[in-house]
């Protein structure tokens, strides 16, 4: 059984996230109090997990990277 000092923080939904993309066109949740890491950009958030989770899937239509 998870506690909540063991939550990942990529599945906690009591903080805020962040919707990202990089150059291939690669979307990601992140965790807004984390640093972004170098090489992605904020396209959305912060916002709530599902709010950044639907801001990606309405997208991210095609999963293969951007070519390049």
């Amino acid at each position: 059984m998870m506690d909540d000092q063991h939550v990942n923080p990529f599945d906690d939904e009591r903080h805020l996230f962040l919707a990202l993309v990089n150059a291939a066109g690669q979307y990601s949740l992140w965790p807004a109090f984390r640093d972004v890491p170098a090489g992605w950009r904020v396209v959305h958030g912060p916002d709530t997990r599902a709010a950044c989770l639907a801001h990606i899937e309405s997208v991210w239509l095609d999963l293969m990277p951007v070519a390049g």
